[in-house]
């Protein structure tokens, strides 16, 4: 008799309260040592979360997003990109400076703002293709398509 592998199954389909816990309390404590090793530092998570903190500011984005696109661009050019305020701009570009997300330089009277580094490109690329591409169906994806891994008998990769 051959033994059918288990398919990874999402409980609780109907009742998304389900999902935000086991049913059975069993710690597989290899698997957590392995986790916890990787796992960032409370401090480096507080840095990411006040990244997406600033990030979360529907007009930082789309600054963020045409200063990537330009490579550089003044304040009067930006304000007149995202059909803001130059005086709205500055005040958003203040807030990216300080959180190291663009970096400015002068020229004479003019200031232009670029993006700090290309990790805050790949950043937002990341986003925006996750946003766009909508979401998608885990049961459809397995091990030799680059998706989840299927499930072992006791429902763990």
């Amino acid at each position: 008799m051959t033994e059918t592998p288990f398919e990874p199954v999402i409980c609780g389909k109907d009742d998304e309260d389900l999902l935000d816990h086991c049913d059975v309390h069993v710690v597989d404590p290899a698997r957590v040592t392995a986790v916890r090793g990787r796992l960032v530092s409370p401090g480096v998570a507080g840095q990411m979360a006040t990244v997406f903190k600033v990030l979360a500011d529907q007009s930082r984005c789309r600054l963020m997003a045409a200063i990537i696109e330009a490579g550089e661009l003044c304040v009067c050019d930006l304000a007149a990109t995202v059909d803001m305020t130059e005086s709205n701009v500055s005040h958003h570009l203040r807030v990216l400076r300080a959180n190291g997300l663009v970096r400015a330089r002068r020229a004479g009277k003019m200031v232009f703002y670029s993006p700090d580094d290309a990790h805050i490109r790949l950043l937002l690329d990341i986003t925006r293709e996750h946003v766009e591409h909508g979401p998608e169906d885990l049961s459809a994806q397995t091990v030799s398509s680059g998706g989840l891994p299927s499930a072992g008998r006791d429902g763990r990769p």
